[in-house]
C-alpha cells in the first residue's frame, strides 16, 4: 500500500552519491555546501527538502551576500513534485516549533500557573 520506507543516510563524500540520491522519493539535503545537490542528484517527481543555509558573496545584494541552500534550486525545481526554497522554506517551521516547545516547557515547569 506504499506505507513502507527505507531510510538511507549519505554524506558529501559518499561514493556515487548522485546514483544513491536519485533513488529517493523524498530527499532531505543538509550538507552545508551551497548548491551541492544538482539536477543529476534528483529523480523526476521527487520531493526535495533543503535544510541547508549558506551565505555566498553577491556584490549585487544590499548586504554583499545572499542566502542559498544546499540544493541548486533553479536546476532542481523543474524535476520536483515539490521543493522547499532557501530562504523561506523549513526555517519558518523551525522557528514555529521552537516557539511551541518553549511554551510547552514553560507550561510544564514546576510552579507554572
Amino acid at each position: 500500500t506504499g506505507a513502507n520506507a527505507t531510510v538511507t543516510v549519505a554524506h558529501s563524500r559518499t561514493r556515487e552519491l548522485p546514483s544513491i540520491t536519485r533513488q529517493a522519493d523524498i530527499l532531505v539535503a543538509a550538507i552545508g555546501r551551497p548548491h551541492f545537490i544538482g539536477a543529476d542528484h534528483v529523480k523526476d517527481g521527487a520531493v526535495v527538502i533543503d535544510v541547508g543555509i549558506n551565505r555566498i558573496e553577491d556584490s549585487s545584494a544590499k548586504r554583499g551576500y545572499r542566502l542559498v541552500g544546499d540544493v541548486d534550486f533553479d536546476a532542481v525545481a523543474p524535476k520536483c513534485a515539490a521543493i522547499t526554497p532557501v530562504p523561506g522554506g523549513v526555517g519558518v517551521m523551525t522557528i514555529a516549533m521552537l516557539m511551541r516547545n518553549t511554551i510547552r516547557a514553560c507550561e510544564q515547569a514546576p510552579g507554572a500557573a
